[in-house]
């Protein structure tokens, strides 16, 4: 995963930021680097309470001090990537102490290496350590982005004395909901990929997805993931994780998952917040859910009114073009500029004009400028249905499937779609929220290519007569029933463009065994009819006048999520398969719908 050996792809260019106000633009200043001179001392050990010592590198101002801190902690070596340095020379070239820090049990640092598990009293003493150290005036916050954004949530959970504020991008909240699974579905490209592929050992391995060579005969990463079951893959390539096992042995959101997820304890949080990230991201939903939960649930008014959240059209960091779309230079923002404001507004106390805007800033696609807002959810949205309807033959692109705002009439014709889900001709993964290129694209892409299969209900609304803008969390509600004892629900809000293109915007996945909880799971009744939420994590869109408004709902989306093999046996040991025949119904009694969070004019 993308990390500080990653920056630049995730702060792409230091530029002067375009924008799309006067007002975004101020607040997304870019001035001249200063000339200022830094000293930088390697490999200084900082004592943890259970007397295993971590390594960091300590960046300062060559100043007299004392001076704010701002700690980073990574896994991904504070030493073997020179582009990791571009965060730490930026923000001590003005003015703050930048501690570098390698986590337990990873690359310089002692102890055992265990991913997630160590990061709260780790974080709480290497904080109260920054703290008190000569160079530091006592006010400390944290910075960086994906791992390193979850270990500022970790550490803000142990309320240290001397934390300030932290500034989370793309980054989880709950390992479970949004790392490890989305909501239950199995996170399988990106699980392998990162996990075992390339953590397994104290030093990150470097071998690319696409041209991993493992086993005695040597097998592409792409091949790997066809691989059952799942608990088989590691030793195919030569990996002997155990922190891989035992996620495969917590499918459920047990006590396991649950000492990990900060959105059980956000009443800890008592630091201002700014989270960011992106729509497309793999971890868009700890952006949003972390803003949210912490600005409505935080112990402390300053965490509660204090917090920030940026979301752009962005997959794992910052760029104008996502997937197949140019969102514009609105879409370009300076990380390390935005991060600068923040800290000098909390850790220098700098009266800067922070407090006086909008909290919230969405940008808004298809519209391709920032919205500015008090809260998120939008107050203000109205959640709207949008009935599915067809003629019973809404199997692909091709197929007779609708959207309409007005619900089924009980005196309608055909009033049920029909599907068979195959796994082993699974739908191919085409864009979506997903991080790193592990065998599978990303961002926003055309969906014609998969739109002929008929395993796939499309259903499309008739040419919008006028804009139609929707912000917030998506949902779709299905009636649907299956023969199978378990299988998987997968849905897409799309934007069908004038000249055809058909790009995604939104997505999600359930399980039907986790149907009433994720805490344990529950067979299906072959052929009963239940009504399931699908939950589409959030977007920001504007369908334009013009376009049509799409909705997909298939049974997989491989190989970013691995393959309900709809026979019911535990994750990770199934090498059987059996063919589900999915039905969706659409009736007056039973109207299948999407909640669009639609913005009144």
């Amino acid at each position: 995963m993308p990390s500080r050996n990653h920056l630049p792809r995730i702060v792409q260019v230091i530029l002067a930021v375009t924008l799309a106000t006067p007002a975004l633009a101020q607040e997304f200043p870019t001035t001249p680097p200063p000339r200022n001179e830094i000293r930088i001392d390697n490999r200084v050990p900082v004592p943890m309470r259970d007397g295993v010592t971590l390594y960091a590198d300590v960046y300062r101002p060559a100043g007299e001090g004392p001076f704010p801190v701002i700690v980073s902690r990574t896994p991904y070596s504070t030493e073997r990537f020179p582009s990791a340095y571009a965060a730490a020379v930026y923000f001590s070239r003005r003015g703050y102490v930048y501690v570098f820090q390698d986590v337990r049990g990873r690359h310089e640092s002692e102890g055992g290496w265990e991913p997630f598990r160590d990061d709260y009293e780790d974080g709480y003493d290497t904080i109260e350590w920054a703290g008190t150290q000569p160079w530091s005036n006592g006010r400390v916050g944290m910075e960086g982005g994906s791992y390193l954004g979850y270990v500022q949530w970790r550490a803000a959970q142990s309320r240290p004395p001397h934390l300030v504020t932290i500034f989370p991008r793309v980054a989880s909240t709950s390992i479970y909901h949004d790392w490890i699974t989305v909501n239950g579905g199995w996170r399988l490209a990106f699980n392998f990929g990162w996990g075992p592929v390339r953590q397994e050992s104290r030093i990150m391995q470097n071998t690319g997805p696409h041209t991993f060579v493992g086993g005695p005969d040597g097998i592409s990463y792409d091949t790997v993931v066809w691989h059952l079951p799942l608990d088989g893959m590691q030793e195919l390539v030569g990996r002997n994780a155990q922190f891989y096992r035992d996620w495969i042995e917590h499918p459920d959101y047990d006590e396991y998952w649950q000492a990990l997820s900060v959105e059980e304890d956000f009443d800890a949080i008592d630091v201002p917040v700014h989270t960011m990230g992106g729509f497309f991201d793999i971890f868009a939903q700890g952006t949003l859910r972390g803003y949210a939960g912490v600005s409505s649930q935080g112990a402390t008014e300053a965490a509660r009114t204090g917090s920030n959240i940026v979301i752009g059209p962005w997959e794992h960091g910052v760029s104008q073009v996502v997937g197949d779309m140019d969102w514009g230079e609105a879409a370009v923002v300076d990380t390390n500029a935005l991060g600068l404001r923040w800290y000098d507004y909390w850790l220098k106390e700098l009266d800067n004009g922070l407090a006086d805007e909008p909290p919230v800033k969405i940008f808004v696609m298809g519209r391709n400028e920032w919205r500015y807002e008090h809260e998120y959810p939008l107050a203000r949205a109205e959640n709207r249905p949008l009935y599915l309807h067809s003629d019973g033959s809404a199997n692909g692109a091709q197929g007779d499937g609708r959207l309409s705002w007005t619900m089924p009439a009980s005196e309608a014709g055909p009033a049920h779609d029909h599907y068979r889900y195959d796994p082993s001709n699974p739908v191919p993964s085409l864009g979506g929220s997903n991080c790193c290129g592990v065998a599978t694209t990303s961002g926003a892409r055309d969906q014609r290519p998969i739109e002929h299969r008929t395993d796939i209900l499309v259903y499309t609304s008739e040419f919008l007569t006028e804009d139609l803008e929707v912000v917030g969390p998506v949902k779709l509600v299905l009636h649907a029933a299956s023969n199978a004892v378990d299988t998987d629900f997968v849905a897409k809000l799309v934007d069908v463009y004038p000249d055809g293109r058909s790009i995604n915007i939104a997505e999600g996945i359930l399980p039907a065994r986790y149907r009433n909880g994720l805490e344990r799971s529950e067979p299906l009744v072959p052929g009963e009819v239940y009504e399931l939420e699908v939950d589409l994590i959030g977007t920001a869109n504007l369908f334009q006048a013009g376009h049509r408004i799409r909705v997909h709902v298939t049974s997989s989306h491989f190989p970013q999520f691995a393959r309900n093999l709809n026979t019911g046996e535990p994750l990770g040991t199934g090498e059987a398969m059996s063919v589900a025949e999915q039905t969706i119904h659409h009736s007056a009694d039973r109207p299948s719908h999407i909640l669009l969070p639609v913005i009144p004019e």
